[in-house]
């Protein structure tokens, strides 16, 4: 296998302006360009002597030379594949003629942490928060209820749908009252990781933050029991913690009563809230990208990167997670590790995901990307982790985490989570995240309550298509009207809005209730 240093990564700041044309070359080094605009047959590159040798949708690649087979496909001047066939300039380069190798990366642990410069106390962002009585700090204020198993989900969801906006509506602080229902718990391993990850997936759901009160609700003869449930995550029941069991409360009617009235009976305490103006330091946002494209590298995901290292120099957290879509690129969060044990603790999760649970598995961590990533013009997932890894901005990695395990460093830290959006972003928000930002190119259609999500859409095709679901346009990047730097400015102060209470456009269309998907990796039987 090739080195990394063979094929010449040396990574970089992203940032800039686009200049506008009908192709762009991302780094000097690069041997594709990618298209800005649909082009055609004869359609030519400037300062270039050769001409396109075929159709080319808007986001995908064009050999800038001659390429020959076997050679690196450099993007970024990061290499996303080699060339499986020789390649003239001007042609088409993609999944049909890139072929997906593995290659060494030295991953250098720590070599080029640099401390975050942190923004002097008096001028620190500040957001309009909800402070909890031990000190934590929200961003939205619901009631949830949630299963201990799916043989409960019915129950809760039926507790949940009696609390409509008209009854609600006499508790203006409260921001709704959500079922939070699963698939498991029954059926599975009793002990071990798959069970202390659900346990702990819900635990920290109740405790959130932007949680005022909880209901949870068990069967009675499950593999989850809820006492087990509140000893292994020291939950202790009591008024803004109720708990009922459907075998010994007398069934599905009388349990969905008792639950209405346990409800009813927490509102007033959980409306006994306000916001107080609170440091950014209290901010924790989880980093998403679903339906990504080939201008996912160009625009949202660095300017979401942008808004990170923002985010992190006034003191807050962002959680950077979906460990398939790092994985090509993970040495360049390696090497700005705050120490060797952090970047040796993410590796250690690259190869779990690599040696034991994918292996031999048709799934993208082994090549190949969704169809809609396809369409997109990313032809692996090498390509696809270039643009993911971009969200995390180009600060230092300060801890790196199981899924759904609390986070308590500040700064940019690591999340181990599928690519799957609603199972990441569920063990983000369990481990403490209090705000979402999702970017997206195809367009993705997603909410998560009990936080707020903000949507970044990638090219203005898109987002003229779909602006109804989208919270701002990244393509006025690619469309050279704004700079990284400045669509990254808006999208900090976007969160500290949101996080502040103005409602996301994925809150105004009331998405977010069936997004609660805890990640299942152990046997059913």
């Amino acid at each position: 296998m090739q080195s990394i240093e063979e094929i010449g990564n040396v990574g970089g700041k992203v940032g800039g302006k686009v200049v506008a044309g009908p192709c762009i070359r991302l780094h000097p080094s690069d041997n594709v360009y990618v298209a800005r605009i649909n082009v055609a047959i004869g359609d030519t590159v400037p300062g270039e002597p050769w001409s396109i040798r075929g159709q080319v949708p808007a986001g995908h690649k064009i050999a800038a030379r001659a390429i020959r087979a076997g050679e690196p496909i450099v993007k970024y001047n990061t290499c996303i594949g080699f060339a499986a066939t020789d390649i003239a300039p001007g042609s088409y380069v993609h999944s049909h003629n890139i072929s997906f190798q593995e290659y060494e990366r030295d991953y250098a642990y720590a070599r080029d942490y640099v401390p975050v410069e942190p923004v002097p106390a008096a001028q620190q962002a500040t957001f309009e928060g909800i402070v909890r009585a031990d000190g934590r700090v929200g961003t939205r204020n619901y009631l949830a209820i949630l299963s201990t198993v799916n043989c409960s989900a019915t129950v809760v969801k039926k507790i949940a749908e009696w609390f409509t906006p008209e009854r609600l509506a006499e508790y203006p602080n409260i921001d709704g009252v959500v079922a939070f229902s699963h698939s498991l718990g029954c059926g599975m391993e009793m002990t071990g990781e798959p069970m202390d990850l659900l346990r702990r997936t819900m635990a920290g759901y109740a405790r959130h933050a932007n949680v005022g009160g909880a209901l949870v609700v068990g069967l009675g003869c499950e593999r989850n029991q809820l006492k087990g449930l509140l000893d292994t995550q020291a939950l202790t029941a009591g008024p803004l913690l109720r708990t009922f069991v459907m075998q010994e409360t007398g069934g599905t009617r009388q349990t969905i009563a008792a639950g209405i009235a346990a409800v009813r009976e927490m509102l007033p305490e959980v409306n006994r809230v306000s916001r107080s103006t609170v440091s950014a330091s209290h901010l924790t946002v989880g980093l998403q990208c679903g339906g990504s494209d080939g201008f996912s590298s160009i625009t949202a995901n660095p300017a979401l990167g942008a808004a990170v290292d923002l985010l992190a120099r006034h003191g807050g957290t962002a959680i950077l997670s979906e460990t398939p879509e790092i994985y090509g690129v993970e040495h360049t969060l390696t090497r700005r590790a705050r120490s060797r044990a952090v970047g040796e603790k993410l590796i250690e999760r690259v190869r779990w995901w690599k040696d034991e649970y994918s292996v031999g598995r048709d799934v993208q961590i082994n090549g190949a990307v969704s169809p809609g990533n396809q369409m997109g013009g990313l032809a692996n997932i090498f390509e696809k982790s270039l643009g993911s890894s971009m969200k995390g901005g180009t600060g230092p990695l300060m801890a790196v985490y199981r899924y759904a395990e609390p986070v308590t460093e500040h700064g940019l830290v690591f999340m181990d989570t599928p690519g799957y959006d609603p199972v990441s972003a569920t063990g983000q928000i369990a481990g403490g995240a209090n705000l979402i930002a999702f970017t997206t190119g195809r367009g993705s259609m997603f909410g998560a309550k009990p936080v707020p999500s903000v949507k970044l859409a990638t090219n203005s095709p898109m987002y003229r298509r779909l602006e109804e679901d989208m919270d701002i346009n990244c393509g006025t990047i690619l469309d050279g009207e704004k700079t990284i730097e400045q669509v990254g400015e808006e999208i900090f102060h976007l969160m500290l809005r949101t996080a502040s209470g103005a409602p996301s456009k994925s809150e105004l269309l009331g998405l977010g209730d069936h997004e609660f998907v805890p990640w299942h990796i152990g046997i059913m039987s």
